[in-house]
Formats: C-alpha cells, structure tokens, sequence
C-alpha cells in the first residue's frame, strides 16, 4: 500500500505524531450524546486508526482527494459506504446524519473559514467538533471581546458552542510540516436552542459590524438599518470588537424594533 502524497493545492499536511492524534481524538468528550462521528481529510488514517477503535463511536469519513479515498478503502474495507470520497463544504450532512453527531478532523487551513460555517449550519445536530486549525484561526474562535483577534467568528461561535483550545502543535508534526504553528480547539453545543433576537439579523449585524471593525457601529451598520433611525443607544457608538456576544443580542433586538417603528 504506498502513501499517499501530500497536494498543497488540498493544504494538505499530514499529521504524524501517534499521540498528538489520540490526544485529538480523546478530545471527544460528550459520547452521552451521539455515536457517529464524521472525520473531514482524513488523510492517511492517523485519526482514523483511533477512532475505529473506539467502540462507543460509528465512524464516517470524507475526503475530497481521490488518492487518500483509496488508500483509505484499502486501509479500511470494513468502512464500506462510510467512507466518502467527497467535498465536505458540498456534502449534505443531514440526509447522512439525521440525528445528533460530532466533527473531527486536521483540516485543512485553506478552508478552515468554510468549514466552521458548515458546522454552525447545522448546529442542531452538531453537538461537538473537535479539530486542528492554523493556530491563529484557533485563537481567533476562542478570543473575547476587547481583543485583536475578536471577530465575526468569534462572536457566531460563541453564541452557539462553549469553545475550548486545547493545546498547541508545533510544525515538525507533520508531513510536510506547515510554515505555522497549529491550534487544536473543541465546540461544545450550548442549551441556546434558538437566540432571543432574530437570528438572520443578528448575523448581518455582526457580519457588518466587523467588516468595518475600525468604524463605530453607527458607521459600520448604516446598511442594516438608516443612520436616522439609529437613536442614542451607546452600542451604536462602539466598535464592533468592544461588544460581547451577549451585547450583540441585546443590539440586534434593538436594530429590529427601531426598524419596525414607523
């Protein structure tokens, strides 16, 4: 079986050190609340080989390298059609995973963005997600308000998911190793089923508020509701970063009643 090679185009970076993937994968803790997992880019199977040991979890894997697809399906033929050969931004996970399931993987860094987006689509269901990102990224989820790296995923992540970071993995790790260091983060789902605000607006406020992060939100927001409307309510003359998620509740209901007034 030879290995497969690594595509930078795919940002692959293959993942070498055994205990750094049990350490990954013993980052799944809430099992009391699902049993099937998906795995994103796999790889060469180091999370893999763990996971299917672990008999509380029914794995699923996806990987949009055709390469990897069928070094995985030697690898593993008991996997059968549970192991994708895909595009996991593309994949409809609900008609995979009609009930309550988790996400694991070493992503990929070029689409790490896309990936955590996808998982807030489908936060019902997602329970936890449990992964390697580029560590700046990682450090940008868990950031609170105040800080520099404090953004627009930050807030949408929060808002849904109690968010962790785990610990640090150095380049020489990995297979090519990247030329950054790589943050391991966990997303626990929240009891927040629904926010108290209108969800569709509440993420075009925070979208806007950050896309002009060095405006006021009576600036940066101009485009969601009129500036006349706008009264002397103080978040209106803040920055978007100095706002916590909670802040951000409070603002979009705010937002949806002054534009409702006639």
């Amino acid at each position: 079986m030879s290995l497969v090679k690594a595509k930078k185009h795919l940002g692959q970076h293959f993942l070498t050190d055994k205990k750094i993937a049990a350490k990954i994968v013993n980052g799944l803790v809430h099992t009391d609340q699902y049993k099937q997992v998906l795995e994103v880019g796999p790889g060469m199977g180091i999370l893999s080989d763990i996971l299917l040991e672990r008999e509380d979890l029914e794995t699923y894997m996806i990987d949009i390298d055709t390469e990897s697809y069928h070094f995985l399906k030697d690898k593993y033929p008991q996997m059968g059609s549970r192991l994708i050969n895909g595009d996991f931004l593309k994949l409809d996970l609900a008609a995979i995973f009609p009930g309550k399931f988790a996400i694991i993987g070493n992503y990929p860094y070029n689409i790490s963005s896309q990936i955590l987006f996808k998982v807030l689509e489908h936060r019902a269901n997602v329970v936890e997600m449990v992964g390697m990102f580029q560590k700046e990224v990682a450090e940008r989820c868990a950031s609170k308000s105040g800080t520099k790296d404090y953004g627009i995923l930050s807030v949408l992540i929060q808002a849904y998911y109690d968010i962790e970071y785990l610990f640090t993995v150095k380049p020489g790790t990995f297979n090519p190793p990247p030329k950054v260091n790589s943050g391991v983060i966990r997303l626990s789902r929240n009891k927040v089923e629904t926010l108290p605000c209108d969800e569709k607006l509440f993420w075009r406020v925070v979208k806007a508020g950050f896309n002009q992060r060095r405006k006021t939100l009576r600036n940066a927001l101009s485009g969601v509701i009129p500036k006349e409307k706008m009264d002397e309510h103080f978040f209106f003359d803040k920055r978007a970063e100095q706002l916590t998620v909670e802040d951000f509740i409070t603002l979009t209901q705010h937002v949806d009643a002054l534009a409702q007034e006639q």
